[in-house]
């Protein structure tokens, strides 16, 4: 079952002002059939999983032992409980996030992010899924998409199948008039800041086999 936080979409959206209706709706079962179709071909792995609990099954299982993992910021990753994934860390994962956090200089953090980014494992949630197969991905300062293209050993990306839009221009519009709105209020209360899009990423087509990996989930999760 998703773990709902203060954070999480359904807390957010009404000082947001989007239209969830619009925008995060679970599709039905064909066009959700499509998208995977139209993923696959673009070279991405997807698996499907129904609920949350499974998805975070899914990254126990598809996760080697002793692996190192870096995660970029990601409300889906905590609603499928991957903190307490990570915090019990049955299989002796290597956080390097956690070596980030830790790290009290502001160059040499800043280092390390840098070095996260091409981490062997790479997690990150989606901003939008086009039905044509692209996954989109944005944020403020790169530190999250800038693992997408070609840095992470492994991508690993996690979605609920309300991130599905018809087309690329409908997921783009979707990072601008969903997704952006409620990280701003997300951010205003985490940070006292509001936050902005700095970076778009389209994953159009992987040319490495086997790097990354789609796990789409049949609920309606993060934003």
């Amino acid at each position: 079952m998703a773990t709902v936080t203060q954070y999480s979409a359904v807390n957010l959206i009404a000082d947001a002002k989007v239209d969830p209706d619009r925008w995060s709706r679970v599709p039905d079962e064909a066009t959700i059939d499509r998208a995977v179709g139209a993923i696959e071909a673009r070279n991405v792995r997807v698996v499907r999983t129904a609920t949350a609990d499974g998805a975070r099954q899914t990254l126990l299982d598809l996760i080697p032992e002793g692996a190192e993992v870096m995660n970029g910021s990601s409300t889906t990753l905590n609603e499928i409980g991957y903190e307490q994934l990570l915090k019990e860390n049955p299989k002796g994962w290597r956080d390097y996030h956690a070596v980030i956090t830790a790290e009290n200089d502001d160059q040499k953090r800043e280092a390390l992010r840098r070095r996260g980014v091409a981490a062997d494992w790479f997690l990150s949630g989606v901003q939008a899924i086009a039905a044509t197969g692209e996954l989109v991905g944005c944020d403020k300062t790169g530190s999250r998409v800038g693992a997408w293209p070609y840095s992470a050993g492994h991508l690993v990306l996690v979605s609920g199948v309300n991130k599905i839009a018809p087309t690329l221009d409908d997921a783009l519009a979707r990072c601008w008039e969903y997704a952006l709105p409620v990280e701003q209020q997300r951010a205003k209360r985490v940070y006292g800041m509001s936050s902005e899009i700095g970076n778009i990423v389209i994953l159009e087509e992987e040319m490495a086999r086997d790097r990354v990996t789609l796990i789409l989930i049949g609920e309606s999760l993060g934003y």
